[in-house]
């Protein structure tokens, strides 16, 4: 999905802003597209880092189960548990990363925009929109949010409910709680 919002700058001249949902070409910076709210493609950040420690504990679990040594079921265990702590840990700290501005200059994060949605946690991809990213950018710049338009560009991924060049709404799943948020003070 694709978005662009019109805006007022601070120098009240009408310009736009473009964003893309996801990544696009493998990558979350590309020219002319405003950046990500968090960049979790980010070599260096802490949920690569975490991953990479996920997937250890993964072949660790993976290298005992081969083994079956004396014990080794209550090993399994232990490593299992171990691994379901870090990976929750992991996902709390990645929904804290994502902060949303609304029009008061309110911030908020994922776990505070989904605490009264009806889902357990965010659901994966939350913060990643396109429309988001735009109102994010506006906002941390200082421009007027007057417009915004999504729409489906390319292939459709999944089914035939993308079309080519059709407009969609902000979804409902992901980006209603964070909308709601931001859309505040406009």
């Amino acid at each position: 999905m694709f978005g662009v919002l019109v805006v007022l700058n601070p120098e009240n001249k009408i310009g736009y802003l473009a964003a893309f949902s996801g990544k696009l070409a493998g990558g979350n910076h590309h020219y002319g597209f405003v950046p990500p709210v968090f960049d979790g493609l980010n070599e260096n950040s802490f949920l690569n880092k975490g991953m990479s420690e996920l997937s250890q504990m993964n072949l660790e679990i993976r290298e005992v189960q081969r083994q079956q040594r004396d014990g080794f079921q209550d090993r399994i265990k232990e490593l299992k548990s171990l691994r379901k702590t870090h990976s929750v840990s992991l996902q709390n700290k990645l929904f804290k990363s994502y902060t949303f501005l609304n029009g008061f200059g309110i911030k908020k994060d994922l776990n505070q925009l989904f605490k009264n949605a009806d889902y357990k946690n965010p659901p994966a991809g939350a913060g990643e929109c396109a429309g988001p990213k735009l109102l994010q950018y506006a906002f941390q710049n200082r421009m007027k949010p007057l417009a915004l338009a999504e729409f489906w560009w390319g292939q459709s991924p999944k089914s035939d409910f993308w079309k080519h060049k059709h407009f969609y709404p902000c979804c409902k799943e992901k980006c209603g709680p964070i909308l709601a948020h931001m859309l505040e003070g406009l």
